[in-house]
C-alpha cells in the first residue's frame, strides 16, 4: 500500500489554505483515490475539517497575543497587564465648573450637602452639576458666601454594602460604567447599630501601609465598570462583618455638557431660598475611560518611572494620570529654558523648575485653579527641590494661499470642486500631522497630499504665513510679546520698507475715536509700525511702535495704548492678529507651541492647465492656421509680503 509521504503545511492557517492543504494531502493516498474531493459529500466534510482547523488556529493565536501587553487587544487583557505594573487605568471624567454661590439670608451659617444639584443646558439639552462634599459657610452680612465651588457633572449616586465575609463572592461595585472615580468617596460604617462611619482614602504608595491603614484599592473589572476592595489586615485594615461599605460617586454623561456656562441654582439650599449663583470658570474636562491605546503607552512607563518623576518622560506619564483629558502635553526642563507669561518662552535656564504645558482635549487652556490643583498633584511625585510649573499652550496658525492647476479632461470635478477636495485634504492633514506639541508643518509633505487630492490635479503652489492672536489691556498703555520661534523673511535690512515690510495686521482703535482704524507693520530695519489708511494710503502716527527681532522670530510692542478692536474676518472680537512671512516655509515649534493650520483663512483658487505637458519655466511653441505662438509658465521662488 502506497504511503502518502506529503505534509501538510501546518503555519497556513487561513481557511482556504487549509482546505487546499488537505485536499492534496487526501489526493496523495490510496483510500480515497477515487473521491471527488469537489463533490458534494466529501466538500462538507473539508469544509468542516478547515473550519475547526481555523478555528482552533485563531483561538491558539489569540490566547498567545492576550498573555502579552503590546500585542493584547482585549480590553479585559490590556486591563489586567496593567495591573500587574501597579497602573490604574482612568476611568471616565465629568466635566467640572467652579461657582461662586451666594445665600441672601440673615443666618449665622448654612451647609451645602453633598449632591446639591445645579442645572445648566447645552445645545438644547438639559444637565446637571452636583457638589461631591458638604461645604459649611458662615455670613459675612446679610450673605453667607460659597466660593470657588466646583461642581460635577452628572448623579450622585451612593451604593451601600453589608459585609459577609462568608460570601467569597461578595464584590464593591460601582454598578454603573459611566462612574467617575475620581468624584469617589469610600465610607465604611461599623454597623447598622453602630452608625461610627471612616472615611477611607485611595491607596498609593504599598511601601507606607500598616495593618490599621484605612485605604482602599480601586481597579477596573469587567464591562468597564469598577471594584473597590480592602487589605486583608496585614498589608492594610480589612473590613468585617456586619460593616457597612457605603461608596459615594458621580454618574456622568462624559463630554456632553463640556463648555457649559450658565447654571441655575436649586430651589433651595439648608432652608434658603434667596440663592445667586455666578459662573467662575466654564464646564471642561470630561473626557472618555482611557483608551486601551493610552494604557498600552503610559502602563509600562509609569511602571519605569518607579512613582517618581526624574525625566521629561516620568512628567507626561504622570501628567497623563493625574490630568486625564490631557490630549497632548510638552515638558521641559529649566536648564533647557524659561517661561514667563508676558515674555513667553526664552532660551535663558532658569534652574530647579520644569515647565509642563498641557492641551486638553476639551480644546480649552486649563483654568488657573487646574493648573494649581496639577502642580500639587504633581508635587508628592517631583525630586528634591524641582518645582514643577504649569504653563499655557501657545498657538500659532499657518495660513496658506494655494493655487492649483488641474487638466480638465482628467477629471469630472468642477474647479469649485477640485478646491473643496483639496480644503479637506488640507483640514486632515491639520488634524492629523499638526495640532500637538513637537509637529512641525511640513511644506513639502502637504504639496504631495495636495497634489494626490486628485488624479487631475498637475501642480500646486502654496504661500505660507504664520499668525498669532493677543487680547489687548484697553485703554492701559502695555508692553505685548509675540514669539513665533521662527525666523523672519527679511533677505536685507528696510526690505519692503514702503509696502509694510512683513508684518500686517487685524485692525484697532487709539483714543476715543472709533471711525479711524489703525493697523501694525514693520520696516523692515526692525521697527514696529502704526499706521492707518488715508485714501488708501499708509499714514504713519508711530514709526516706532517697539521692535522686529526677525533672526528670532519676535515681536515687541512697546507701550501701546489700544482703546478697541476692530472685527476680524467680519466678526467682533476682543483679540488683534499679528501675520508674518517667515524665511522658511517650514515651521517647527517649540516647547509649549502648537502649530495649527487656520482652515477659515486659507485660500484656493484652481485653474485649468492648458499646458499639460510642461511645467514652471518651460515654453511651449504651437502653429495653427500660419501662426506661432510661444507661451511661458513661471512662478517666482521669492516670497512676497502681498500674500497676506
Amino acid at each position: 500500500m502506497a504511503v502518502n509521504n506529503k505534509r501538510l503545511r501546518v503555519t497556513e492557517l487561513d481557511f482556504d489554505d487549509i482546505k487546499d492543504n488537505l485536499k492534496t494531502f487526501l489526493k496523495g493516498q490510496n483510500q480515497f483515490k477515487d473521491y471527488d474531493f469537489e463533490g458534494s459529500g466529501m466538500n462538507i466534510l473539508l469544509d468542516t475539517l478547515a473550519y475547526n482547523t481555523h478555528y482552533l488556529g485563531f483561538n491558539a493565536n489569540m490566547v498567545a497575543n492576550e498573555m502579552f501587553l503590546d500585542s493584547s487587544s482585549l480590553r479585559s487583557s490590556v486591563v489586567s497587564h496593567a495591573k500587574k505594573l501597579g497602573y490604574e487605568v482612568s476611568s471616565v471624567r465629568a466635566p467640572t465648573a467652579t461657582l461662586n454661590i451666594n445665600l441672601s439670608t440673615t443666618l449665622a451659617s448654612r451647609t451645602m450637602p453633598a449632591g446639591t444639584a445645579f442645572t445648566t443646558s447645552v445645545d438644547g439639552t438639559s444637565y446637571q452639576f452636583v457638589t461631591t462634599s458638604s461645604i459649611t459657610s458662615t455670613n459675612t452680612g446679610n450673605n453667607i458666601p460659597f466660593d470657588s465651588v466646583t461642581v460635577y457633572e452628572g448623579t450622585y449616586v451612593t451604593s451601600k454594602y453589608l459585609v459577609d465575609t462568608s460570601d467569597v463572592d461578595q464584590r464593591f461595585i460601582l454598578t454603573d460604567p459611566r462612574s467617575d472615580t475620581n468624584t469617589l468617596t469610600v465610607k465604611v460604617q461599623n454597623s447598622t447599630s453602630d452608625t461610627t462611619t471612616t472615611t477611607y482614602t485611595k491607596a498609593t504608595d504599598i511601601t507606607q501601609l500598616s495593618p490599621t491603614s484605612t485605604v482602599y484599592f480601586l481597579q477596573e473589572i469587567e464591562a468597564g465598570r469598577y471594584e473597590v476592595y480592602f487589605g486583608d489586615g496585614v498589608v492594610s485594615q480589612a473590613v468585617s462583618d456586619g460593616n457597612i461599605v457605603d461608596l459615594q460617586y458621580v454618574v456622568t454623561n462624559k463630554t456632553e455638557a463640556n463648555g457649559a456656562s450658565t447654571f441655575s441654582a436649586p430651589s433651595t439650599i439648608d432652608g434658603v431660598t434667596g440663592i445667586t449663583v455666578t459662573t467662575v470658570a466654564s464646564a471642561s474636562g470630561g473626557s472618555e475611560a482611557e483608551s486601551i491605546q493610552s494604557i498600552k503607552l503610559n502602563a509600562p512607563l509609569d511602571y519605569s518611572s518607579q512613582g517618581r518623576a526624574v525625566t521629561t518622560k516620568d512628567y507626561e506619564v504622570f501628567v497623563k494620570k493625574l490630568f486625564p483629558t490631557t490630549q497632548a502635553v510638552s515638558v521641559w526642563g529649566g536648564e533647557d529654558g524659561s517661561y514667563d507669561s508676558s515674555t513667553g518662552v526664552s532660551s535663558t535656564p532658569e534652574y530647579g523648575k520644569v515647565f509642563i504645558s498641557v492641551k486638553s482635549t476639551t480644546g480649552v487652556d486649563l483654568t488657573s485653579a487646574q493648573k494649581t490643583n496639577l502642580e500639587i498633584a504633581l508635587a508628592p511625585y517631583k525630586v528634591a527641590s524641582i518645582t514643577p510649573v504649569v504653563v499655557d499652550a501657545e498657538t500659532t496658525s499657518i495660513i496658506l494661499n494655494i493655487t492649483i492647476m488641474y487638466d480638465t479632461s482628467a477629471t469630472t470635478y468642477t474647479g469649485d470642486q477640485i478646491a473643496s477636495l483639496v480644503a479637506t485634504t488640507v483640514g486632515n492633514y491639520s488634524a492629523s500631522d499638526l495640532e500637538s506639541f513637537n509637529t512641525p508643518f511640513r511644506h513639502s509633505k502637504l504639496l504631495g497630499l495636495i497634489d494626490a487630492t486628485d488624479s487631475s490635479i498637475l501642480n500646486s503652489i502654496t504661500t505660507v504665513t504664520m499668525a498669532k492672536l493677543f487680547t489687548p489691556t484697553i485703554s492701559t498703555a502695555t508692553d505685548y510679546n509675540l514669539n513665533f520661534n521662527n525666523k523672519f523673511y527679511n533677505p536685507v535690512s528696510g526690505y519692503n520698507a514702503t509696502g509694510g515690510g512683513v508684518i500686517a495686521s487685524t485692525g484697532f482703535y487709539l483714543g476715543s475715536v472709533t471711525t479711524t482704524t489703525y493697523f501694525f507693520d514693520d520696516d523692515g530695519s526692525g521697527n514696529l509700525r502704526i499706521y492707518s489708511l488715508v485714501s488708501g494710503v499708509r499714514t504713519y502716527t508711530n514709526s516706532a511702535a517697539g521692535t522686529v527681532d526677525y533672526a528670532d522670530g519676535l515681536i515687541k510692542i512697546s507701550s501701546v495704548t489700544i482703546t478697541g478692536v476692530a472685527e476680524v474676518d467680519g466678526i467682533t472680537s476682543s483679540q488683534i492678529r499679528l501675520t508674518v512671512l517667515p524665511n522658511s516655509n517650514d515651521i517647527t515649534p517649540v516647547r509649549n507651541q502648537i502649530l495649527e493650520i487656520d482652515t477659515t483663512n486659507t485660500t484656493y483658487s484652481s485653474n485649468v492647465d492648458a499646458t499639460t505637458s510642461t511645467g514652471v519655466g518651460y515654453s511651449t511653441t504651437t502653429t495653427s492656421a500660419g501662426t506661432t505662438t510661444t507661451s511661458v509658465a513661471s512662478v517666482s521662488s521669492t516670497p512676497s509680503s502681498s500674500a497676506y
